[in-house]
């Protein structure tokens, strides 16, 4: 037990700062293999994690919506929070039951005829392709046996595809309850998480989410405004154009266009092959449409209408899109720009450091 004392007078320090920094040392080392287990245990989880923050940044970018209908007032009732969700769900559903109420039976009728006149469709069109520029190093016959193969088969492709699209419509549905499950227990658990940090700072960190909360709330009036402005000008110019299902294919642009970059590629090229089925003219008319209206919309519309809704630099914007969608592809492309607002607040709180303002010296003159 001496040699122990003298071990720590020797190390500069009475026996219990030596237990002290001991037990120090062992609750670094369990700190270490705590962080380390978390982080394995997250990447092995990352795609659930992902709904999860997903759905719960929808659901604080939707409150501001659930808010505005439990303000409305009938007499001397107004709706409570369950009921607001409810009616959104509802004006949600009835409005993609119209859409496909109206949309959906004359693109079936049509696309059965063109199954069944596919064999001698196929041969007009591949007669179309020889007369682009290029098109003889094509070869036609290949196509036109694959084009045949993909009709008669067609049933076999749908199938094996059900398995992707099933997994991706349970992901949906998963993501709509755990949206509506933290608008309806979000506070609850937003205060148990505030409960982790101390007294002295949970004020602060509240005031500044709640900040960030209003400028996420929005960010879904900008995506809205810009989902408005191109589904009203692909509107007038497929009507212009006069491509099929004109009306349909405007307002499926509007709505995919809430997927940043992919969603309006995906409805584009589905209005092109739509516009191939008629002239190739209209195709030339859809491409330059969209290629016209996609630099005005990166370089002018989403800057400046993002700006103005989430007070974000047009910058920060681009650069947000393309780290969301490189780190979790469509889904981080939809999320990436409230989440941009998000740590901005949380940056300018802890850690920009402002300039401190320095009073301009009074000349003596002024003084006396």
């Amino acid at each position: 037990m001496n040699g122990y004392h003298e071990a720590a007078a020797s190390a500069g320090g009475s026996p219990e700062q030596a237990i002290n920094r001991q037990k120090s040392a062992r609750s670094n080392i369990l700190f270490a293999f705590g962080i380390a287990l978390a982080l394995y245990t997250a990447w092995h989880v990352r795609h659930e994690l992902v709904l999860i923050y997903v759905s719960a940044l929808f659901a604080v970018v939707l409150m501001p919506v659930v808010r505005f209908i439990t303000n409305l007032h009938i007499g001397k009732w107004s709706p409570g929070r369950g009921l607001a969700i409810l009616l959104l769900l509802l004006a949600v559903a009835g409005a993609a039951a119209l859409f496909f109420l109206f949309a959906l039976p004359p693109v079936i009728r049509d696309l059965h005829e063109f199954a069944l006149e596919m064999p001698t469709r196929g041969p007009q069109l591949l007669a179309r392709i020889r007369e682009l520029p290029l098109s003889q190093r094509v070869d036609v016959a290949a196509l036109n046996a694959k084009l045949q193969d993909f009709a008669s088969n067609f049933a076999t492709y749908l199938l094996y595809s059900i398995k992707n699209w099933a997994s991706a419509v349970f992901e949906v549905i998963t993501g709509v309850i755990l949206t509506i499950y933290f608008m309806l227990e979000g506070e609850t658990a937003y205060h148990w998480l505030l409960s982790f940090f101390p007294v002295d700072r949970r004020q602060r960190l509240d005031i500044t989410l709640g900040r960030a909360e209003v400028r996420m709330g929005k960010w879904l009036l900008g995506q809205g405004s810009l989902m408005l402005v191109l589904g009203l000008s692909s509107t007038i110019v497929f009507v212009f154009l006069k491509v099929r299902y004109a009306y349909a294919l405007g307002v499926l642009m509007g709505l995919l266009n809430i997927i940043p970059i992919v969603g309006a590629l995906v409805s584009v090229a589905l209005a092109v092959l739509v516009a191939a089925i008629d002239s190739w003219g209209r195709v030339l008319g859809v491409v330059i449409f969209y290629a016209i209206y996609s630099q005005v919309e990166t370089s002018y519309l989403t800057p400046r209408i993002m700006r103005t809704s989430v007070d974000l630099a047009g910058l920060s914007v681009i650069i947000a899109l393309l780290l969301g969608a490189s780190l979790a592809g469509v889904i981080g492309a939809m999320v990436a720009v409230p989440t941009a607002v998000l740590v901005a607040v949380l940056l300018n709180e802890y850690a920009v450091k402002p300039e401190p303002i320095i009073a301009e010296p009074q000349p003596l003159s002024d003084v006396v």
